[in-house]
């Protein structure tokens, strides 16, 4: 992702970005092969989707305002739009490789808005296009950051969610009190992953080594590098402490919706 000096082309002053398409891409096959990438880390993506989006039905009916935060692909987006298809998005991430496929995927699309922005900048939500949503979503993301910066984070998001809304947050939330099944799930997981990418599976670096390579993506992935590295090291605490952080931060109720043995989904509720 890209700072506002930097923002890629389509990008207005305050950061939105209207979806328009890149020429001389398969924005399909990227979302397909974003997809299967993922998936070798999470074959229960699928799964978690489901009961967000079932939670946010719930909560929110049908129609929602919802923002994609750290939205990358737009996967959230993109299954939301087709469950709800009068639902509207707007989607936010840094990554100039990332926002680039969802703004293709999506291009034409009026129900979608992307914004480059920088979560750990505190102005953030002064460049989204609405003050409030019914549900703020977002998975596998928010583990990029340190404790401290995400419950800053849970602060402001609290302040986007209407009274009523919901949050809902999925990702790595391992429990420290069962070591030895930790162990456990990591090593068959291990396997499973192994064996995988033995039948060609693609890991997270192979798929940037192809996503660099693309004459369309080459850019914007060599602008991500320079914002990341390789990777971030964030926290990851336990589902209970997201919980009563959410809690802190002014969410009414707030538990754990959908558990794994290694990933959890806390839901907040406004």
């Amino acid at each position: 992702m890209t700072d506002a000096e930097t923002a890629p082309a389509g990008t207005t002053d305050a950061g939105a970005v209207q979806t328009g398409a890149t020429p001389g891409a398969d924005w399909a096959a990227w979302q397909i092969s974003w997809d299967q990438q993922q998936e070798w880390y999470l074959p229960d993506r699928e799964e978690r989707f489901r009961v967000m989006l079932d939670m946010v039905e719930a909560v929110a009916g049908s129609e929602p305002r919802v923002l994609d935060l750290a939205c990358g692909t737009g996967s959230i987006t993109d299954r939301l739009l087709k469950r709800f298809p009068k639902a509207q998005s707007t989607g936010v991430d840094l990554d100039p490789a990332l926002l680039t496929i969802a703004e293709g995927t999506f291009a034409g699309d009026d129900r979608v808005t992307f914004v480059t922005a920088d979560l750990k900048d505190p102005d953030w939500p002064a460049l989204l296009p609405h003050d409030s949503y019914d549900a703020v979503l977002t998975a596998t993301a928010l583990h990029w950051l340190h404790s401290e910066p995400l419950a800053a984070l849970y602060g402001q998001i609290a302040g986007i969610v209407r009274d009523g809304g919901v949050f809902l947050n999925a990702d790595h939330m391992p429990d420290p009190a069962t070591p030895r099944i930790n162990a456990a799930d990591r090593e068959q997981r291990a396997r499973r992953m192994d064996e995988a990418k033995a039948e060609g599976a693609v890991d997270w670096a192979s798929w940037w080594q192809l996503a660099a390579a693309d004459p369309v993506l080459a850019g914007p992935t060599a602008r991500r590098f320079e914002i990341y590295g390789e990777h971030a090291d964030g926290d990851t605490p336990p589902a209970e402490w997201h919980a009563r952080t959410l809690r802190e931060a002014g969410f009414t109720e707030a538990r754990t919706v959908w558990q794994s043995p290694s990933d959890a989904m806390v839901l907040g509720l406004k």
